[in-house]
């Protein structure tokens, strides 16, 4: 498989991975609706570094790691499933809170705190860094050009903060805006249990 080869495949197998719901999809599509597009989007440059770390971990043999040290594994499961139980807190804690269209609106939060959580919601999923590596060692051939070190990690960036920025742009129009206020309260507490729920599950899948 020529290189060009190598990196479609990889770039095909990651965006239908980036696309597929999770823990990230859930906040942030939580921040584009609650707070502002802009928030969103940082949020998607903060799950974008996270995958970018992971491929880089993958590249330089992760799952070797993970395999060998299986509590080490077991260890970053709970973890991050305790921070996803924290977000999920968060927003259910707030479910109640008003919220009103215009600058306002937007939230105390700062851009700083938005993009941090952004990028803990998607390193909290060590499952992730798992596929990362099984996707590396599948395609990448057994002598990986020095090029990949940088190319893999920016090409992880580029898809799934450009996914979530398009699931941004898309929910965080002014009808998305209304629809959400209107039901303000049921949505954040519908989000919220769907992060616990998996939060849960990265720890039950701990033992």
């Amino acid at each position: 498989m020529t290189t060009l080869m190598t990196l479609l495949a990889i770039a095909g197998t990651l965006g239908i991975g980036a696309m597929s719901p999770g823990p990230s999809f859930v906040y942030v599509a939580q921040n584009a609706v609650a707070r502002s597009r802009t928030h969103g989007l940082v949020t998607a440059m903060g799950t974008g570094v996270g995958a970018a770390i992971f491929a880089l971990l993958a590249v330089l043999g992760l799952q070797a790691f993970l395999l060998a040290v299986p509590i080490a594994y077991s260890a970053l499961k709970i973890v991050g499933g305790l921070y996803l139980l924290w977000l999920a807190f968060k927003i259910i804690r707030h479910a109640k809170a008003p919220i009103a269209l215009g600058p306002a609106s937007y939230g105390e939060k700062s851009l700083a705190l938005t993009f941090r959580d952004g990028l803990l919601t998607q390193l909290s999923n060590p499952k992730t860094a798992v596929v990362f590596a099984s996707i590396f060692t599948a395609l990448l051939p057994r002598e990986i050009p020095a090029y990949y070190y940088i190319a893999l990690p920016l090409l992880s960036f580029i898809i799934d903060a450009g996914w979530y920025s398009l699931v941004t742009i898309a929910l965080s129009t002014e009808r998305s805006r209304l629809v959400y206020i209107r039901f303000k309260t049921a949505i954040d507490r519908v989000a919220g249990s769907v992060m616990a729920l998996l939060g849960l599950k990265l720890i039950l899948s701990s033992n």
